[in-house]
């Protein structure tokens, strides 16, 4: 839809423009409540130790399919996202796993010795760990309540603790659990759906 070229609504147009959109806003468009989630509870805590380093971006990056971590303020253009969409997020695909590999690396030196890096995006699988993990070892956490969560339902969660102002107990994906029973359904929040962004 966003890719329309008569496409009307204020992110398609934004898009088209030499300016682009802000890659977090694109992301949110086209994943829904889980990205909205994520991109929420990440401005909400994300607690860098230098809030103005280029590399650590404030403490909000996104993986993005080819081009490794960016921030969610970067500016995209119509041309990038139709990029992003011709690379499969594989491990095999050399296009996907070293621009992430350098952007990981890069965020490890910026960031020294004592900083913890925090994946809110999927556990289960490796497409991210994998990758992760040997780059940031015991430095790289989760939080624990992922663990028998699907997308919408930690997307959800997300939102909930951006709302209430509470923060999720983290661990390191080194060694940890990643796949469990599913956790009771969370109880419906009136409102959750028109959570703003928090910065």
């Amino acid at each position: 839809m966003a890719l329309s070229p008569v496409a009307q609504f204020a992110l398609a147009r934004q898009l088209r423009t030499a300016e682009g959109a802000p890659l977090g806003d694109v992301f949110s468009f086209v994943s829904g409540l889980y990205f909205r989630g994520k991109l929420a509870y990440a401005q909400r805590f994300a607690q860098p130790p230098d809030p103005s380093d280029p590399v650590s971006a404030g403490g909000v990056l996104v993986i993005t399919p080819n081009a490794g971590l960016r921030s969610a303020d970067t500016p995209i253009s119509l041309e990038s996202f139709k990029a992003f969409a011709g690379v499969s997020i594989d491990l095999a695909n050399p296009a996907y796993r070293q621009p992430l590999e350098r952007g990981a690396g890069a965020l490890l030196a910026a960031l020294g010795t004592d900083c913890e890096v925090v994946l809110l995006g999927s556990i289960a699988s490796g497409k991210y760990v994998e990758v992760l993990q040997p780059v940031f070892g015991d430095k790289l956490m989760f939080p624990a309540a992922f663990v028998g969560r699907g997308d919408m339902s930690r997307g959800g969660l997300m939102l909930r603790c951006v709302l209430s102002g509470t923060e999720l107990d983290y661990v390191p994906i080194a060694g940890a659990l990643r796949r469990g029973q599913r956790p009771p359904k969370l109880a419906p929040v009136r409102g959750i759906l028109g959570q703003t962004k928090e910065r």
